[in-house]
């Protein structure tokens, strides 16, 4: 019988994402426009294997948005790119929709160093995975989502494993099919790259799917969690001079008012862009608007439908 590091090689060369692209054989003899065209060509191919994959994302959206309203937390394990895609995702969120950074959080393998130059073999220390679900108090109100291209990464492997034995919600992301961190989450998404221009540099074709499948995920589920009104970002944290001329334009955009107008209801309620719409749109001062929009979840949708019973004295 072979030895299990030998088998685990031979199981990785056989995956798609490993595979030399047939269409890049001679790709260190182009010119440049050659390679970016190619780069190009290449990377069309990414968004139709996303869409395939789309009924998962899906189902993964909904139950990331019911495990945060029941004030879970949503979190991302990766290694080395995988990990650092998390991040972002992670890391924006807060200034996007307004959320604690406890909300949303990504772990690397090789912890934050890992951030900034490689760690590589910190992606095979399986009980690295484990330890950090443990210490980030991981529970059955969370959804852990565990990226990696190959599917098999033993970092991601023992994390997701660790959640879903602590009673968490586990999802896997992979760029290939069937793949060991199938068996062991609770629901799967496979985004099937293929081989990327550079054999094996799953930072190209299967990041980029990575990174689609992750801005779906987060923005979906907070979208759900009355985020976003319309289509308008009325959680932004207004924390800059460009994010505060975002917000007054937003408010401006949503309640029908001129800048000055919709300042004023900014500055009055402090630069949160729910509050300032739901006073201009139903002639509430500013804490009476806040009050509303806690009592109805955060939703401005809601708020807006029964705004006039604060004003009145009435209670929902």
């Amino acid at each position: 019988m072979a030895p299990e590091n030998s088998r685990t090689a031979e199981d990785l060369n056989r995956l798609p994402t490993e595979q030399p692209h047939p269409a890049a054989a001679d790709l260190d003899t182009r010119s440049p426009l050659e390679i970016v065209t190619l780069m190009n060509d290449l990377d069309h191919t990414v968004a139709p294997a996303v869409r395939q994959a789309l009924p998962q994302i899906a189902q993964a959206v909904e139950i990331i948005a019911d495990r945060l309203a029941q004030g879970g937390r949503l979190l991302y394990f990766g290694a080395g790119t995988s990990g650092r895609l998390g991040m972002l995702d992670a890391v924006e969120c807060g200034p996007t929709f307004n959320l604690p950074p406890e909300v949303v959080r990504a772990f690397v393998a090789g912890g934050p160093a890992a951030l900034i130059r490689s760690v590589e073999g910190a992606e095979d220390d399986a009980a690295a995975g484990a330890a950090q679900v443990a210490a980030a108090g991981v529970g059955e109100k969370d959804v852990v989502v565990g990226i990696t291209a190959s599917g098999r990464t033993p970092y991601v492997l023992a994390a997701v494993q660790e959640a879903k034995r602590r009673g968490a919600t586990t999802v896997g992301l992979a760029c290939n099919r069937n793949t060991p961190l199938r068996a062991v989450v609770d629901l799967a998404i496979e985004v099937e790259t293929g081989p990327e221009l550079i054999s094996g540099s799953t930072r190209l074709k299967a990041g980029t799917a990575q990174k689609m499948v992750l801005n779906m995920l987060s923005t979906a589920a907070l979208i759900r969690r009355h985020k976003v009104f319309g289509n308008l970002m009325v959680d932004l944290q207004a924390t800059n001079l460009k994010l505060r001329t975002r917000a007054v334009r937003l408010v401006q955009q949503a309640a029908g008012v001129d800048e000055a107008a919709a300042r004023s209801a900014l500055e009055a309620g402090g630069w949160s862009a729910k509050t300032a719409i739901l006073m201009l749109l139903r002639g509430l001062d500013a804490e009476t608007a806040r009050r509303h929009l806690e009592a109805q979840d955060g939703s401005l949708r809601a708020a807006l439908a029964g705004g006039g019973k604060w004003a009145t004295g009435k209670k929902d």
